[in-house]
């Protein structure tokens, strides 16, 4: 059987000839790891605030045919009727698409000033006890109504769901995306997220291709990356890295964000016209990416659509 042909290298074909060609990827730096299904990378459409906003990017997706294996949400569950989110639930279940919506009240809405200073204080975490018994109020009424996955962003409520999780209080195939805004930075702080019970890890997106390589060397839990990020979070378009994302972060999930965009969480009516235009657009961005790998040759290993558990991750011991 003839090996696979390697990946287009951009702009290698004018550059060879005249002497600045990139040096081959070295195959130590490639991740050894892959979904259960044997996929590398999955797709995600973030900052799909509700009914409406899914229809929206539903309507894209099959306009411009982009893969999706999940939609996210931001503004939270507590900032959406039972109605909204079953609709939103159906609509995900007819197309084989996960859902996942935000968890509960975080620092950043709180009314502590820490926030809002420029150390950023405990930024979105969960002050008190209340707001952590908002965050899993928030995960029970969620799964009740059939969302499958729940975005956190403080270390103790992931901890908390994980062990309700184990426990069957929640359901066993629940899985937990930890929020970029909390993102790890390092091998040692990414394996403590993952053996706390995150399924996938969203990790800055100014990272360099090493950082996702030293990560890869102590966990193989799922990893989150904006190929673009919201001007919040740097507003960095890594398009044309996102092979090499894959080929060192994998299992990846690209998710395409949206640079020069206004804040949007919480949402409400108010916002109507920037958050349908900007859904429709995120759509738009996962298109061009997609396209991009498909000329260079490295589109392949893709995960089968409707593919969304992560495997067998490291956990913590839970008490008994």
């Amino acid at each position: 059987m003839p090996e696979p042909i390697a990946p287009r290298r951009p702009g290698d074909s004018a550059l060879g000839p005249l002497g600045f060609g990139a040096p081959a990827p070295e195959p130590a730096d490639a991740s050894p790891h892959s979904f259960p299904d044997g996929g590398t990378w999955r797709t995600e459409i973030p900052s799909v605030e509700g009914p409406e906003a899914l229809a929206v990017v539903l309507k894209e997706t099959s306009r411009l045919d982009v893969p999706v294996h999940r939609i996210s949400q931001g503004s939270g569950v507590w900032m959406l009727t039972d109605a909204e989110i079953t609709e939103m639930v159906e609509a995900c279940a007819e197309r084989d698409i996960e859902l996942c919506l935000f968890t509960g009240p975080r620092g950043t809405w709180d009314i502590g000033a820490a926030t809002r200073t420029q150390s950023g204080g405990a930024g979105l975490r969960a002050r008190g006890h209340d707001a952590l018994a908002g965050c899993v109020e928030d995960a029970l009424r969620a799964t009740e109504l059939g969302v499958k996955c729940l975005l956190v962003a403080d270390e103790g409520v992931l901890w908390l769901l994980h062990r309700m999780r184990a426990q069957g209080v929640l359901p066993a195939d629940t899985t937990f995306k930890v929020s970029a805004l909390v993102g790890p930075v390092n091998p040692a702080s990414y394996s403590v997220w993952e053996q706390l019970g995150g399924d996938s890890i969203n990790i800055p997106s100014d990272l360099t291709f090493q950082h996702l390589t030293e990560i890869r060397r102590v966990s193989r839990a799922p990893m989150d990356l904006y190929v673009e990020a919201p001007d919040d979070l740097g507003g960095y378009v890594r398009m044309y890295d996102a092979a090499e994302l894959i080929r060192r972060g994998a299992p990846l999930y690209l998710k395409f964000g949206l640079s020069k965009a206004p804040g949007i969480y919480p949402y409400g009516a108010h916002m109507r016209d920037t958050v349908l235009a900007t859904a429709r657009e995120r759509v738009r961005r996962g298109r061009l990416v997609l396209d991009l790998l498909a000329r260079h040759g490295a589109d392949g290993g893709m995960s089968p659509l409707g593919s969304r558990l992560p495997g067998q991750l490291n956990r913590f011991a839970i008490p008994t």
